[in-house]
């Protein structure tokens, strides 16, 4: 329904934005993450999802596509509704989700509220299988990219990571470029790549 709506931030509290836009105020549902990052008074545009449900619409709105793609993914999962993903990524950011995944780090995810250890192994498993399929898609598509992404290397993982929160093969292999993958942690990798993404390097 809106891919993101765009105006000044009227009131925040826990959990809460409002979002004046056209004179009309949004209620947005979101993160801690993403309140930290915004200022009453201040223009801001957050990235959306429209909720409904039986005669309730809820808008759930975040500053990056990211963590909006995060959201959807964590809200497809079984027994994770829309105020889990969001309990979750208040307490992750998207690449710290993606390597809670990569690294079956359940106690990442069950730090955050209302999220037990079975949601966790669920969560972990069902994103590590869809990150397997980027990996394999990133494998047979190496010609392409020009970017070394053997299932066992960090570009490869990173590659998949960069999947997982939204990103097409393309968009990961030119954030990758530059980078020394094998010689950091896939962590800093994937936070390099996020943060050449961010800054429009593509």
């Amino acid at each position: 329904m809106f891919y993101y709506i765009e105006g000044v931030i009227s009131h925040k509290e826990s959990g809460l934005a409002v979002v004046d836009a056209g004179g009309v105020g949004y209620a947005c549902n979101t993160s801690l993450n993403t309140l930290s990052q915004l200022e009453k008074g201040a223009r801001a545009r957050l990235y959306t999802y429209v909720h409904i449900r039986e005669d309730v619409l809820d808008i759930y709105g975040f500053m990056t596509r990211e963590e909006l793609n995060c959201f959807k993914m964590l809200i497809s999962i079984s027994g994770v509704g829309p105020k889990a993903a969001v309990s979750i990524l208040s307490t992750v950011t998207p690449s710290q989700l993606a390597m809670a995944v990569i690294t079956d780090d359940e106690k990442a995810l069950t730090r955050a509220q209302g999220i037990g250890k079975k949601i966790a192994q669920r969560i972990i498993l069902e994103l590590k299988d869809k990150m397997k399929k980027e990996q394999l898609q990133a494998a047979s598509t190496e010609g392409f990219t020009g970017v070394d992404v053997s299932l066992q290397s960090n570009a490869s993982e990173a590659t998949a990571a960069l999947g997982v929160l939204g990103y097409s093969q393309q968009e990961a292999a030119y954030a990758l470029k530059g980078i020394d993958t094998e010689s950091m942690p896939v962590e800093e990798v994937i936070r390099l790549a996020l943060k050449n993404l961010a800054g429009g390097k593509l």
